[in-house]
């Protein structure tokens, strides 16, 4: 009996997993199927299922693939900007966060608190005096301007400090005791038993400078410097709508963020399940 209650319980279980799976995926369906839609039945149906399935065509991505050349620029900025952005920000975050979990040190928890603090600030609030000091120092309209201010992200350092208190601090005591300097033991030691925090951290900075509109659209000024997410807005304006091209450009920035999770899927639960726990 206890049996057949389980089986039970366990097939309710899966098809309501499948229900919530096919509603989170149902968007995505739907944008999919509407790029292969020409822009006149778009306007006319709106982005729905229902559809003439004799009008879809490769056209929207053939245009892209042949003749859309600012949007392979964009594609080619956001490519950069986050790549750059996940690596500094991984490597500088996790160093404050391993630094803060490991050591003690006078205004330790000041400064972690002053982390918490700023994790409770919303960014808006932050644009005015960062986009100041972009002027100050020059760099408007470059990478460097949207890369900066995420380099060493709260919410990164305060993820990483927290898996790094579960680390064995034996291994530290053993390494120096064998001669290890302080920067040996963090990054041939622990920085390996991080790989996990590193991974679900890739991921969540990845997702967030890939689809990064709000600072970007203040600091960069012409068209060839646009990332992904502004460069498709532009092709939304009072003169007319590309909405064919935006909705199969839309499609196609979902392809990184699918492979970066391909890669890190293994990692992803892990890290978040140990880092979220330990205190």
């Amino acid at each position: 009996m206890k049996t057949k209650k389980h089986s039970l319980l366990v097939w309710i279980t899966n098809i309501g997993f499948l229900i919530i799976s096919f509603i989170a995926l149902f968007p995505i369906l739907n944008l999919l199927l509407s790029s292969f839609r020409p822009s006149s039945e778009i306007m006319r149906n709106g982005i729905s299922l229902s559809f003439d399935p004799s009008s879809l065509s490769l056209d929207n991505y053939t245009y892209i693939f042949t003749q859309g050349g600012n949007y392979w620029t964009w594609y080619g900025n956001s490519l950069v900007i986050t790549a750059i952005t996940v690596v500094l920000s991984l490597f500088f975050s996790s160093m404050v966060g391993y630094a803060l979990a490991a050591y003690d040190f006078k205004g330790k928890n000041f400064l972690f608190g002053f982390v918490l603090f700023i994790l409770m600030i919303p960014f808006e609030i932050l644009m005015l005096p960062l986009f100041q000091l972009m002027i100050s120092m020059n760099i408007i309209n470059t990478y460097t301007a949207v890369i900066l201010p995420a380099v060493v992200a709260p919410v990164a350092v305060f993820f990483f400090r927290q898996y790094a208190i579960g680390l064995p601090k034996e291994l530290m005591d053993a390494a120096r005791i064998d001669g290890a300097t302080e920067y040996g033991i963090y990054f041939k030691i622990m920085l390996p038993l991080m790989a996990p925090s590193m991974a679900a951290m890739a991921i969540l900075q990845g997702l967030g400078s890939w689809n990064n509109f709000l600072w970007p659209l203040v600091v960069l000024r012409s068209n060839d410097m646009f990332n992904l997410p502004i460069g498709l807005a532009t092709l939304l304006t009072p003169y007319g709508n590309n909405y064919d091209i935006l909705i199969a450009g839309s499609v196609m920035t979902i392809v990184p963020i699918i492979i970066l999770f391909i890669f890190f899927q293994r990692y992803f639960v892990a890290g978040l399940t140990v880092g979220g726990v330990k205190g």
